[in-house]
């Protein structure tokens, strides 16, 4: 089974300002406009009127019509007025942290995180559960415990905003699995599982599936650094290591929702052997590393996280990834010139750090002829990008907008 999703891409940005498409005055469109300008609010910070209007190209009447009706259905919120020199003060508009609210589940190899995520991308709670494998029971099991537990934190008026469930999830996850006998056959039930089935049984939000690095992607280009550029590539690293490709500031799925499959780049082995990046640049191999040497590979996962004391280990790790993520930047971009590439991880800050410095290095030793050297630049939201990015999920794809689905753009 492929895992679909609805249609939940990324933010868009186009206008002249680093903004966002050019918006229509015709009453058929307020929907988009209304997008346009939340989707500014989301991308730029607090804004007035007088800014978003010469931003989206809409007149001042146009976007304070737009702006009372989503203060009033309690999506914006308004900031302290700010004096200029002269007129009237103006009126900053954010958007509302009450106005919506998401759960995220992340499906991982070793665990699965869940968490409920407001309108602004803050984490309200969170929730984790550790595992030998993700067996389908265990892990619908903890959704839905985890959104009973979750519920809690909610008033009756905060319940109503709920728009949907959002579930980052490995591309064929039944296929990476290293088990035998009844946990094998447990686990490959996986390739059966109907997901909106499976959630239906305990709750009626929507639901929203996507790979789980695409979601750590769209997490980053909505909360982080991802921000700063138009057309960039995005790696994460977790068990294994993925990727997502972000186009014309939005992020970028692909036809089957597989766009970005960074970790099927080829590589090879020390034998001259032919490799995939999965095989060489994952932090599954720095759990082998500790089983060998006695040592208890469940330490990387522990929250909050401190490898101080596995530096031994971590160190080479470091390099060797670095050098196998400087060759794929290239290959990366040798399809589309993306001006950077972003690099993040479930490791600590220090790591991400240190790994990104020697992929700068190992870069300028590599042949770029025909191509232009990309950014290399850090990710900002670590650990819990894959559950942030699938909370998102619901929350972009009812409220933001989306290049990809067909609008204008500029």
């Amino acid at each position: 089974m492929l895992m679909k999703t609805r249609d939940m891409s990324g933010l868009m940005d186009g206008d002249k300002v680093k903004g966002l498409s050019i918006g229509v005055n015709q009453r058929g469109v307020r929907n988009h406009n209304e997008r346009l300008l939340l989707s500014m609010v989301l991308r730029h910070g607090a804004l007035p009127g007088s800014d978003l209007a010469r931003m989206a190209g809409l007149s001042p009447q146009t976007v304070s019509v737009i702006l009372r009706k989503l203060e009033n259905d309690g999506l914006l919120a308004r900031g302290e007025p700010q004096r200029g020199r002269v007129g009237k003060p103006s009126i900053p508009m954010d958007l509302s942290p009450e106005g919506v609210f998401a759960f995220g589940l992340k499906i991982g190899r070793r665990s699965a995180e869940l968490l409920l995520l407001n309108f602004k991308g803050r984490v309200i709670r969170q929730l984790h559960l550790s595992y030998a494998y993700p067996s389908p029971e265990v892990v619908f099991g903890f959704l839905e415990n985890g959104i009973d537990t979750l519920m809690q934190e909610l008033s009756t008026a905060q319940q109503e905003r709920l728009c949907g469930i959002g579930v980052a999830s490995p591309f064929e996850l039944w296929k990476w699995h290293d088990l035998s006998g009844p946990a094998a056959e447990d686990f490959s039930s996986w390739q059966d599982i109907h997901f909106a089935d499976e959630v239906a049984k305990f709750s009626a939000l929507p639901l929203f599936v996507c790979n789980d690095a695409t979601a750590a992607c769209r997490a980053e280009h909505l909360y982080g650094l991802g921000k700063e550029y138009r057309d960039y590539a995005y790696v994460y690293i977790g068990s294994f290591i993925g990727g997502g490709v972000v186009l014309n500031h939005t992020v970028f799925e692909g036809n089957q929702g597989n766009a970005g499959a960074l970790g099927s780049l080829r590589s090879t082995g020390p034998l001259g052997e032919s490799r995939q990046l999965i095989d060489v640049a994952s932090l599954h191999l720095l759990e082998a590393r500790l089983v060998e040497v006695g040592l208890d590979p469940k330490q990387l996962w522990r929250q909050p996280q401190d490898w101080s004391a596995l530096s031994r280990y971590v160190d080479p790790w470091i390099g060797e990834t670095a050098q196998e993520l400087a060759k794929a930047a290239l290959s990366i971009c040798s399809v589309i010139d993306f001006e950077a590439i972003l690099i993040d991880g479930a490791f600590p800050a220090a790591v991400r750090v240190e790994l990104v410095d020697r992929v700068r290095r190992y870069l300028v030793t590599q042949d770029t002829r025909g191509l232009l050297t990309p950014r290399i630049e850090a990710g900002e939201i670590g650990f819990n990008a894959r559950a942030i990015g699938a909370a998102s999920g619901p929350i972009f794809s009812q409220f933001f907008l989306n290049t990809n689905a067909g609008l204008s753009s500029v």
